[in-house]
């Protein structure tokens, strides 16, 4: 997978293109008080409420800088969204209106920041950095075991006159444990995905591929990326949920919903989750296939340390402004090997506001997104009992090397040999439209199943006229149903894997206890829909 810029040592623009046509990543975030009133404009800064702003306009001119309202938006339509929502009971509406994105000289953002923070109406200014598709599997920050996900050679045999049928590789459809229940789900009326909304957030994706005609919106804001590596990417994904369902190629999950797109290609994280938001109804599903480098990531190409995006405050304040409008936000938990109940994520990044609370904490306010950790497939899945690349052992259903853990983790979908389109090394040759994969894998192929899983929910819920689940119940759901996670056991990384070029090294078990959390079932899911379907009958 392309390894997206990490804004180091490059002087251009936050958020400019850079080579390739990527975005630099690196972004300057400001929180004003909301008592300041400020007020965004192309023709400089204001206040509404008598704040003198002289101050901060003549930092930002000093510095060649401008500042953004960060959500699209000015802040009186943000204000008035808000009211809007707390009149139909939504709770815990965010502030959008306060936040901004400062675009300035990529070398001076730190400096930047850190002025910002002494200005009475700010109250905070952090940079983040740059957010990535995951595409690494790695475990420790020294000589990580460091496997690059998803590089898959398409086969270079030309595809025949008619495709395959796939479907049987797709364990993942079957009855659970190994599976999901996916194929029953489809028994039921609605159990396709029928009248739900999907949107995948990320870089790229290939709306054109064969198995992908039916029920596609294509990107419906922003610029899709064209780069090989993220179209592979986010074609694998959503065939996951949405291939269609005919007698070739692959099946997805719940093929009956609607699929979309919103491009990181042009849009921030922030951005497009609100974005997204405001395209979808309560019960509508949003996806966000990213993460980025937290406290533990060293820097440079690696992801080990990269963790869920919803550490950052203003990523925070987006996925909960999508939750209070009953979008459920299904968010990969990231492929940094991580431990998320680490006190590390308890100390807020430079800048952060005095508010801010550690969200992988229970004990803290959630964003209320499902958090899909990584697991692998059952043992002889596609006749391989180990990763071959790195030797991983399959137990079913136990975690990932790679998969970040925790208790705010929810769910777990499969982290290997997940047969969707894409990629073409089950079915290649020089035309991309036909290309399919067997060997998707990462918190990425994990969470496109916990997606179809409750789109089959909601699609059942709203074929009956009843109200489809709301993020907090489809998160109690998935906690309360499903195959359990199993212990996994050690395994040695040993020289001559592509990839490597460390001696020998043994990695220690993942027991259950590294949380990751079931597998969905979703037989068992429907059965608990229809218990409350039955207890709303006799109340």
């Amino acid at each position: 997978m392309a390894q997206r810029s990490n804004g180091e040592g490059t002087g251009s623009a936050a958020g400019s293109p850079r080579p390739g046509g990527f975005p630099s990543g690196r972004e300057l975030i400001v929180i004003a008080k909301s008592e300041t009133g400020l007020r965004a404009r192309p023709e400089g800064v204001t206040s509404v409420t008598g704040t003198d702003v002289v101050p901060l306009r003549d930092l930002l001119a000093s510095e060649g800088a401008t500042l953004q309202p960060l959500f699209g938006a000015s802040e009186e339509r943000l204000n008035a969204e808000a009211d809007r929502l707390a009149t139909t009971g939504a709770e815990e509406v965010p502030d959008l209106s306060v936040y901004y994105r400062v675009e300035g000289p990529e070398e001076r953002l730190d400096d930047l920041a850190e002025s910002l923070r002494q200005m009475d109406e700010i109250e905070a200014a952090y940079v983040k950095p740059p957010a990535e598709l995951p595409t690494q599997a790695t475990v420790r920050p020294t000589k990580p075991l460091r496997f690059r996900l998803n590089q898959l050679a398409p086969a270079a045999a030309e595809s025949p006159a008619a495709t395959p049928n796939f479907t049987a590789r797709q364990d993942y459809l079957e009855r659970a444990p190994e599976g999901i229940d996916a194929n029953f789900a489809s028994s039921r009326p609605g159990g396709r995905g029928a009248d739900v909304n999907i949107i995948d957030i990320e870089w790229g994706w290939r709306f054109n591929h064969e198995d992908l005609v039916q029920n596609q919106g294509g990107i419906v804001s922003g610029t899709g990326a064209t780069d090989l590596p993220s179209e592979n990417h986010g074609t694998a994904v959503i065939g996951e949920f949405s291939g269609d369902r005919n007698t070739f190629g692959i099946t997805g999950i719940s093929p009956a919903a609607t699929v979309s797109a919103v491009s990181l290609e042009t849009h921030s994280t922030s951005q497009a989750i609100t974005i997204a938001a405001n395209r979808l109804r309560p019960g509508d599903i949003m996806l966000l296939e990213v993460h980025r480098g937290g406290p533990r990531w060293p820097g440079g190409t690696t992801q080990f340390g990269f963790i869920a995006v919803e550490w950052w405050p203003d990523d925070f304040a987006a996925i909960r402004f999508a939750v209070s409008k009953g979008v459920i936000v299904v968010e990969a938990g990231g492929n940094g090997g991580q431990n998320l109940d680490d006190p590390v994520y308890d100390t807020p990044q430079t800048g952060f506001p005095p508010s801010w609370r550690n969200p992988f904490n229970p004990a803290n306010p959630s964003s209320g997104a499902v958090v899909v950790g990584a697991g692998n497939p059952p043992a002889g899945t596609h006749g391989r009992n180990a990763q071959p690349a790195v030797g991983e052992p399959y137990v079913d259903r136990a975690r990932c090397y790679f998969s970040n853990y925790g208790a705010r983790v929810d769910t777990q979908g499969w982290g290997w040999e997940v047969t969707s389109t894409g990629y073409g090394d089950l079915q290649g040759g020089s035309n991309r439209d036909l290309w399919y994969t067997d060997q998707f894998s990462g918190t990425s192929s994990a969470s496109p199943i916990v997606v179809g899983a409750l789109a089959c929910v909601q699609g059942v819920l709203r074929r009956r006229g009843k109200t489809p689940l709301s993020p907090a119940r489809a998160q109690q759901l998935l906690r309360s149903t499903g195959s359990p996670q199993q212990d996994g056991p050690g395994f040695t990384f040993t020289p001559g894997h592509p990839g490597n070029g460390w001696p020998p090294t043994n990695y220690p078990a993942r027991p259950a206890t590294e949380r990751i959390g079931n597998r969905p079932n979703l037989r068992q899911l429907l059965d608990r829909v229809d218990d409350d379907d039955d207890d709303d009958d006799h109340e």
